[in-house]
């Protein structure tokens, strides 16, 4: 959806209100009034189908902790990981307005800590899911590696909103399920083996 520059005269008491709206959203004035024309008017906003696909994906996330949108174009939820003070991992869906170079947007998980044994094993693990991704679902993905982050480009191949949200549900579903079978003890093989089997039943890639 283009956008242009118009000229409006507003009342001070729309554009008060307008403005504490954008306040409790985190957005701005023009995007608040871009949305609320777009609804009275039918018309269906970059934001309202970003919003579809979160809906998508909350649908499935019930073992985690849903945060507070700071923004229309993000979702981002917690996980505990079974590790000595039970450290929280963070992932964060990101989607963007337009798709660049192919991608719909990127996934980043990631863990906040100054643990060193724990940063190691969590990028043995990263690489071992890199490796496995690409071994066993080949596709386009694209990864940078961090210390305790990792994020990874999404696609959408879903044919709405609503399951691409499902796709990404999923996906993160399996990768907090394969994370914390890591830190329980499973070895590398034994999930590889999984993984494996899984990845004959997965029929689209994100």
């Amino acid at each position: 959806m283009s956008k242009s520059i118009y000229s409006l005269v507003l009342s001070d008491e729309v554009v008060a209100k307008a403005d504490d709206l954008a306040y409790q959203m985190h957005t701005s004035r023009s995007n608040i009034i871009n949305q609320i024309l777009a609804e009275h008017l039918s018309c269906i906003t970059p934001e309202m189908r970003m919003q579809s696909v979160f809906s998508g994906m909350e649908a499935l996330m019930q073992q985690f902790r849903i945060l507070e949108q700071t923004s229309a174009h993000m979702l981002a939820m917690q996980s505990r990981l079974n590790y000595k003070y039970k450290p929280t991992v963070q992932y964060s869906v990101e989607l963007y307005k337009t798709p660049e170079h192919g991608r719909a947007g990127k996934l980043r998980i990631q863990l906040r800590t100054q643990n060193r044994e724990l940063l190691l094993a969590l990028e043995q693990f990263f690489r071992f899911w890199i490796l496995m991704e690409q071994h066993h679902l080949p596709g386009h993905a694209e990864y940078q590696l961090l210390p305790g982050r990792l994020e990874r480009s999404l696609q959408n191949p879903a044919e709405n909103e609503t399951a691409f949200g499902e796709l990404l549900g999923d996906y993160v579903n399996r990768f907090d399920r394969y994370l914390k079978a890591w830190f329980s003890g499973k070895t590398s093989q034994e999930l590889e083996d999984s993984f494996r089997e899984e990845a004959r039943t997965i029929q689209k890639l994100i």
